[in-house]
């Protein structure tokens, strides 16, 4: 069975940070790939922009975030505690992204409007690290 260290109150800042920080690159690098026409690398890159700052929040408050059904509790216990429900459907975008990089059959307009979502749920989600 693999284990987790349990971060500790220190530790855990610095990590968050770095969450934190890579998912803005991955964003940033989402942005780029779509402007350059890989929109397989464009999903992928705004799904990890999406899995990054919830890893973050999940590692501030003490939360799993080592598995992708991670991410969907994080996302589901953020919306019940901000009463935000486009948190989920934000989220379910991101997670379209996802799928998009092994299917790759959405056209550029699609990962545009999706990457926007990322952006849009990062928006919500940075003010909930402070």
């Amino acid at each position: 069975m693999l284990t987790y260290k349990r971060s500790n109150r220190g530790d855990r800042r610095v990590t968050t940070q770095r969450y934190q920080q890579a998912s803005e690159h991955f964003l940033a690098q989402a942005r780029q790939e779509l402007s350059d026409g890989d929109l397989a690398q464009a999903s992928e890159k705004g799904w990890g922009a999406t899995a990054q700052i919830l890893k973050a929040i999940a590692e501030q408050r003490g939360w799993e975030h080592h598995r992708h059904r991670h991410y969907h509790r994080a996302a589901s216990r953020i919306r019940a505690e901000t009463g935000d429900g486009e948190i989920r459907r934000l989220f379910d975008s991101a997670s379209a992204l996802h799928e998009n990089f092994y299917e790759n059959d959405m056209p550029p307009d699609e990962v545009a409007e999706r990457l926007d979502d990322v952006g849009a749920l990062m928006d919500k989600l940075l003010p909930l690290l402070n």
